[in-house]
Protein backbone atom coordinates (compact mmCIF):
# COMPACT_ATOMS: atom_id res chain seq x y z
CA UNK A 1 0.00 0.00 0.00
CA UNK A 2 2.90 2.62 1.30
CA UNK A 3 4.17 1.83 -2.57
CA UNK A 4 1.20 2.88 -4.19
CA UNK A 5 1.02 5.93 -2.02
CA UNK A 6 4.69 6.90 -2.65
CA UNK A 7 3.84 6.14 -6.78
CA UNK A 8 0.97 8.55 -6.52
CA UNK A 9 2.32 11.33 -3.92
CA UNK A 10 5.58 11.27 -7.11
CA UNK A 11 3.26 11.25 -9.56
CA UNK A 12 1.09 14.01 -8.23
CA UNK A 13 4.57 16.53 -7.85
CA UNK A 14 5.24 15.43 -11.18
CA UNK A 15 1.27 16.72 -12.09
CA UNK A 16 1.97 20.03 -10.63
CA UNK A 17 5.10 20.95 -12.19
CA UNK A 18 3.83 20.10 -15.38
CA UNK A 19 0.41 21.97 -14.61
CA UNK A 20 2.59 24.98 -12.91
CA UNK A 21 4.61 25.27 -16.47
CA UNK A 22 1.25 25.81 -18.74
CA UNK A 23 0.38 29.68 -19.45
CA UNK A 24 -2.69 30.46 -17.86
CA UNK A 25 -5.21 30.59 -20.35
CA UNK A 26 -7.13 34.08 -21.00
CA UNK A 27 -10.42 33.19 -20.46
CA UNK A 28 -10.90 29.68 -18.18
CA UNK A 29 -13.60 27.24 -18.40
CA UNK A 30 -13.52 27.08 -15.05
CA UNK A 31 -15.45 29.86 -12.78
CA UNK A 32 -12.45 30.51 -11.03
CA UNK A 33 -8.73 28.93 -11.68
CA UNK A 34 -5.74 29.27 -9.99
CA UNK A 35 -3.00 30.28 -12.35
CA UNK A 36 -0.37 31.43 -9.88
CA UNK A 37 0.62 30.45 -5.77
CA UNK A 38 3.97 31.41 -4.06
CA UNK A 39 3.78 29.22 -1.25
CA UNK A 40 2.20 28.35 1.55
CA UNK A 41 -0.61 28.67 0.33
CA UNK A 42 -4.25 26.37 1.03
CA UNK A 43 -7.90 25.51 -0.11
CA UNK A 44 -10.09 24.42 2.12
CA UNK A 45 -13.32 22.46 0.81
CA UNK A 46 -15.84 20.92 2.75
CA UNK A 47 -13.69 20.30 6.06
CA UNK A 48 -10.72 19.54 4.49
CA UNK A 49 -7.56 21.38 3.68
CA UNK A 50 -5.02 20.91 0.78
CA UNK A 51 -2.00 22.79 -0.93
CA UNK A 52 -3.04 24.99 -3.41
CA UNK A 53 -1.40 24.61 -6.39
CA UNK A 54 -1.39 25.84 -9.80
CA UNK A 55 -4.23 24.82 -12.73
CA UNK A 56 -6.45 23.87 -9.39
CA UNK A 57 -10.14 24.34 -10.23
CA UNK A 58 -11.83 26.40 -7.66
CA UNK A 59 -15.29 25.88 -6.57
CA UNK A 60 -18.37 27.76 -5.06
CA UNK A 61 -17.45 28.64 -1.11
CA UNK A 62 -14.03 27.44 -1.46
CA UNK A 63 -11.54 29.13 0.99
CA UNK A 64 -8.22 30.53 0.43
CA UNK A 65 -5.60 30.91 2.96
CA UNK A 66 -2.01 32.06 2.81
CA UNK A 67 1.00 31.79 4.76
CA UNK A 68 3.50 34.81 5.97
CA UNK A 69 4.03 36.37 2.35
CA UNK A 70 2.52 34.13 0.42
CA UNK A 71 1.06 35.44 -2.71
CA UNK A 72 -2.03 33.75 -5.13
CA UNK A 73 -3.70 34.13 -8.34
CA UNK A 74 -6.55 33.21 -9.90
CA UNK A 75 -8.30 34.04 -13.09
CA UNK A 76 -12.73 34.05 -13.32
CA UNK A 77 -14.38 32.93 -15.79
CA UNK A 78 -15.31 36.61 -16.62
CA UNK A 79 -11.70 36.93 -17.42
CA UNK A 80 -11.19 39.01 -13.87
CA UNK A 81 -8.15 38.27 -12.23
CA UNK A 82 -8.00 38.16 -8.23
CA UNK A 83 -4.63 38.75 -6.06
CA UNK A 84 -4.19 38.02 -2.64
CA UNK A 85 -1.21 38.57 -0.26
CA UNK A 86 -0.03 37.12 2.25
CA UNK A 87 -1.65 36.44 5.70
CA UNK A 88 -5.03 36.85 3.83
CA UNK A 89 -8.52 34.45 4.02
CA UNK A 90 -10.54 34.65 0.99
CA UNK A 91 -13.85 32.59 0.93
CA UNK A 92 -15.28 32.76 -3.00
CA UNK A 93 -19.68 33.21 -2.95
CA UNK A 94 -22.14 32.79 -5.33
CA UNK A 95 -19.76 31.44 -7.77
CA UNK A 96 -21.54 30.94 -11.22
CA UNK A 97 -23.04 31.51 -14.10
CA UNK A 98 -26.96 32.58 -13.96
CA UNK A 99 -29.45 33.53 -16.78
CA UNK A 100 -29.15 34.88 -18.80
CA UNK A 101 -25.12 34.73 -19.25
CA UNK A 102 -24.76 36.30 -16.42
CA UNK A 103 -21.19 36.11 -14.37
CA UNK A 104 -21.55 36.10 -10.17
CA UNK A 105 -19.35 36.27 -7.91
CA UNK A 106 -19.23 37.58 -4.27
CA UNK A 107 -15.56 37.65 -3.12
CA UNK A 108 -15.39 38.03 0.83
CA UNK A 109 -12.21 38.87 2.73
CA UNK A 110 -12.33 38.89 5.93
CA UNK A 111 -8.53 39.00 6.87
CA UNK A 112 -5.46 40.82 4.59
CA UNK A 113 -4.88 41.95 1.73
CA UNK A 114 -6.77 42.12 -2.45
CA UNK A 115 -6.61 43.20 -5.49
CA UNK A 116 -9.08 42.95 -8.34
CA UNK A 117 -8.95 43.74 -11.88
CA UNK A 118 -11.80 43.09 -14.43
CA UNK A 119 -10.85 41.88 -17.69
CA UNK A 120 -12.53 41.76 -21.15
CA UNK A 121 -15.38 40.12 -20.45
CA UNK A 122 -15.79 36.62 -22.08
CA UNK A 123 -17.13 35.80 -25.01
CA UNK A 124 -19.89 33.54 -23.56
CA UNK A 125 -20.78 36.56 -20.92
CA UNK A 126 -23.27 39.32 -21.26
CA UNK A 127 -22.79 40.76 -18.01
CA UNK A 128 -20.98 40.32 -14.92
CA UNK A 129 -22.10 40.79 -11.16
CA UNK A 130 -19.39 40.55 -9.10
CA UNK A 131 -19.59 42.06 -4.98
CA UNK A 132 -15.72 42.31 -3.35
CA UNK A 133 -16.34 42.62 0.49
CA UNK A 134 -13.18 43.17 2.64
CA UNK A 135 -14.24 43.32 6.28
CA UNK A 136 -17.41 45.44 6.75
CA UNK A 137 -16.80 47.43 3.08
CA UNK A 138 -18.46 46.20 0.22
CA UNK A 139 -17.79 47.72 -3.77
CA UNK A 140 -20.37 46.37 -6.33
CA UNK A 141 -17.89 45.78 -9.29
CA UNK A 142 -18.85 46.73 -12.82
CA UNK A 143 -15.28 47.16 -14.69
CA UNK A 144 -12.95 48.27 -12.75
CA UNK A 145 -9.50 48.17 -10.75
CA UNK A 146 -9.09 48.00 -7.15
CA UNK A 147 -7.59 47.12 -3.66
CA UNK A 148 -8.63 46.35 -0.70
CA UNK A 149 -7.18 45.14 2.93
CA UNK A 150 -8.46 44.47 6.45
CA UNK A 151 -6.21 44.47 9.75
CA UNK A 152 -5.82 45.48 12.62
CA UNK A 153 -6.38 49.65 11.91
CA UNK A 154 -9.55 49.06 10.20
CA UNK A 155 -11.27 47.72 6.88
CA UNK A 156 -9.85 49.65 3.57
CA UNK A 157 -10.86 49.58 -0.11
CA UNK A 158 -9.56 51.93 -2.97
CA UNK A 159 -10.00 52.49 -6.20
CA UNK A 160 -6.88 52.82 -8.72
CA UNK A 161 -8.90 52.84 -11.88
CA UNK A 162 -12.62 52.84 -13.10
CA UNK A 163 -16.40 53.17 -11.17
CA UNK A 164 -17.67 51.25 -8.06
CA UNK A 165 -20.56 51.25 -5.56
CA UNK A 166 -19.52 51.34 -1.66
CA UNK A 167 -21.39 50.37 0.61
CA UNK A 168 -21.31 49.73 4.36
CA UNK A 169 -24.06 48.14 6.99
CA UNK A 170 -26.17 51.09 8.14
CA UNK A 171 -24.84 53.65 5.82
CA UNK A 172 -26.13 54.76 2.18
CA UNK A 173 -24.32 53.11 -0.50
CA UNK A 174 -22.26 55.72 -2.48
CA UNK A 175 -20.95 55.79 -6.02
CA UNK A 176 -16.80 56.22 -6.07
CA UNK A 177 -15.18 56.97 -9.78
CA UNK A 178 -12.27 59.08 -8.57
CA UNK A 179 -8.96 57.05 -8.71
CA UNK A 180 -6.91 57.16 -6.01
CA UNK A 181 -10.04 57.59 -3.84
CA UNK A 182 -9.53 55.13 -0.55
CA UNK A 183 -12.33 54.86 1.83
CA UNK A 184 -11.20 53.24 5.29
CA UNK A 185 -13.73 52.37 7.84
CA UNK A 186 -12.27 52.14 11.31
CA UNK A 187 -13.13 49.45 13.66
CA UNK A 188 -15.15 51.41 16.11
CA UNK A 189 -18.04 50.79 13.78
CA UNK A 190 -18.02 54.36 12.18
CA UNK A 191 -19.19 55.04 8.60
CA UNK A 192 -16.29 54.91 6.32
CA UNK A 193 -14.17 57.81 5.66
CA UNK A 194 -12.22 59.30 2.81
CA UNK A 195 -8.69 59.00 3.80
CA UNK A 196 -5.80 61.09 2.04
CA UNK A 197 -3.06 58.78 0.66
CA UNK A 198 0.03 59.71 -1.64
CA UNK A 199 0.51 57.84 -4.67
CA UNK A 200 3.36 56.33 -3.58
CA UNK A 201 1.79 55.01 -0.78
CA UNK A 202 -1.00 53.52 -2.84
CA UNK A 203 1.61 51.94 -5.00
CA UNK A 204 3.34 50.36 -2.06
CA UNK A 205 -0.29 48.87 -1.13
CA UNK A 206 -0.91 47.54 -4.29
CA UNK A 207 2.18 45.82 -4.54
CA UNK A 208 1.61 43.72 -1.46
CA UNK A 209 -0.59 41.34 -3.69
CA UNK A 210 2.30 41.38 -6.50
CA UNK A 211 3.42 38.23 -7.73
CA UNK A 212 7.17 38.45 -8.05
CA UNK A 213 9.00 38.17 -10.41
CA UNK A 214 6.48 40.41 -12.46
CA UNK A 215 5.43 43.50 -13.05
CA UNK A 216 3.85 45.90 -10.68
CA UNK A 217 5.39 48.68 -8.55
CA UNK A 218 7.30 46.23 -6.44
CA UNK A 219 10.09 48.18 -4.23
CA UNK A 220 14.05 46.76 -3.30
CA UNK A 221 12.22 46.51 -0.15
CA UNK A 222 9.02 44.54 -0.65
CA UNK A 223 11.86 41.96 -3.04
CA UNK A 224 14.18 42.18 0.55
CA UNK A 225 11.01 40.94 2.98
CA UNK A 226 9.44 38.05 0.51
CA UNK A 227 11.58 34.75 1.95
CA UNK A 228 12.42 32.29 -1.22
CA UNK A 229 9.56 30.50 -0.61
CA UNK A 230 8.02 32.97 -1.67
CA UNK A 231 9.66 33.96 -4.62
CA UNK A 232 9.17 30.53 -6.23
CA UNK A 233 7.77 31.66 -9.89
CA UNK A 234 4.67 30.67 -10.80
CA UNK A 235 5.82 28.65 -13.07
CA UNK A 236 8.23 25.31 -12.54
CA UNK A 237 10.91 26.86 -14.24
CA UNK A 238 14.10 24.99 -14.74
CA UNK A 239 16.92 26.05 -11.42
CA UNK A 240 19.82 25.36 -10.38
CA UNK A 241 18.99 24.72 -7.20
CA UNK A 242 16.77 22.22 -4.48
CA UNK A 243 16.28 22.21 -1.02
CA UNK A 244 16.86 18.87 0.47
CA UNK A 245 14.36 18.62 3.40
CA UNK A 246 14.65 15.32 4.48
CA UNK A 247 16.57 12.02 2.72
CA UNK A 248 15.00 8.84 4.45
CA UNK A 249 15.66 4.95 4.27
CA UNK A 250 11.81 3.62 4.45
CA UNK A 251 9.16 4.64 1.67
CA UNK A 252 6.64 5.15 5.51
CA UNK A 253 9.23 7.80 6.54
CA UNK A 254 9.10 9.15 3.17
CA UNK A 255 5.65 9.71 3.26
CA UNK A 256 5.29 10.73 6.83
CA UNK A 257 7.54 14.01 5.94
CA UNK A 258 5.59 14.56 2.21
CA UNK A 259 2.62 14.55 4.35
CA UNK A 260 3.71 16.90 6.81
CA UNK A 261 5.91 19.57 4.04
CA UNK A 262 2.00 19.61 2.17
CA UNK A 263 0.04 20.38 5.02
CA UNK A 264 2.50 23.16 6.00
CA UNK A 265 1.99 24.49 2.46
CA UNK A 266 5.22 23.61 0.63
CA UNK A 267 4.80 21.18 -2.61
CA UNK A 268 7.90 18.67 -1.73
CA UNK A 269 8.67 15.96 -4.01
CA UNK A 270 10.22 12.46 -3.50
CA UNK A 271 13.10 11.69 -5.38
CA UNK A 272 14.18 7.90 -4.91
CA UNK A 273 17.82 7.57 -5.38
CA UNK A 274 20.34 4.18 -5.18
CA UNK A 275 21.16 3.11 -1.75
CA UNK A 276 24.84 2.01 -0.83
CA UNK A 277 24.76 -2.17 -0.98
CA UNK A 278 21.40 -2.09 -2.87
CA UNK A 279 17.87 -0.87 -2.48
CA UNK A 280 16.86 2.73 -2.51
CA UNK A 281 16.72 6.27 -0.20
CA UNK A 282 13.88 8.58 -0.87
CA UNK A 283 14.99 12.25 -0.79
CA UNK A 284 12.45 15.17 -0.47
CA UNK A 285 13.04 18.05 -2.54
CA UNK A 286 11.75 21.72 -2.63
CA UNK A 287 12.42 23.89 -5.73
CA UNK A 288 14.04 24.30 -8.22
CA UNK A 289 14.89 27.57 -7.48
CA UNK A 290 17.82 29.90 -9.29
CA UNK A 291 20.23 30.48 -7.03
CA UNK A 292 21.67 29.45 -4.19
CA UNK A 293 21.04 32.31 -2.24
CA UNK A 294 17.23 31.88 -2.87
CA UNK A 295 17.76 27.96 -2.16
CA UNK A 296 19.65 28.91 1.23
CA UNK A 297 17.09 31.61 2.37
CA UNK A 298 14.12 28.39 1.61
CA UNK A 299 16.23 25.89 3.59
CA UNK A 300 16.21 28.70 6.79
CA UNK A 301 12.22 28.96 6.21
CA UNK A 302 11.39 25.27 5.72
CA UNK A 303 13.62 24.49 8.67
CA UNK A 304 11.68 27.00 11.42
CA UNK A 305 8.33 25.92 9.44
CA UNK A 306 8.99 22.01 9.83
CA UNK A 307 12.27 20.92 12.28
CA UNK A 308 13.53 18.08 10.18
CA UNK A 309 16.94 17.42 10.33
CA UNK A 310 19.40 17.86 8.44
CA UNK A 311 17.86 20.43 5.66
CA UNK A 312 20.66 21.13 3.21
CA UNK A 313 21.06 22.64 0.11
CA UNK A 314 21.37 20.37 -3.72
CA UNK A 315 22.75 21.39 -7.04
CA UNK A 316 20.49 19.67 -9.70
Amino acid sequence: MNRNRLHAAAACCLLSGALASVAAPTVPVADALVTGVLMPAWLERHGTRQELTPGLTLQNRDRLRTGANARVELRLRDGSVLRLAGDTQCELNALGVREPEVFTAAIDVAQGAVRFTTGELARSLRQRAVNLRVGTLTASVRGTDLWGTADGAGDRICLLEGVITLMQPDSEARQVGEAGSCYLAAKDGGPAALQAVTRGQLAWWAAQTGMPPGAGPASPKTTMAAPAAARIARSARAGRWSVEVAAVDSEAAALSVYDRARAAGYGARIRPLPAAGGGYRYALRLGPLSSESEAAALATEIGNALPIAPVSLVRN
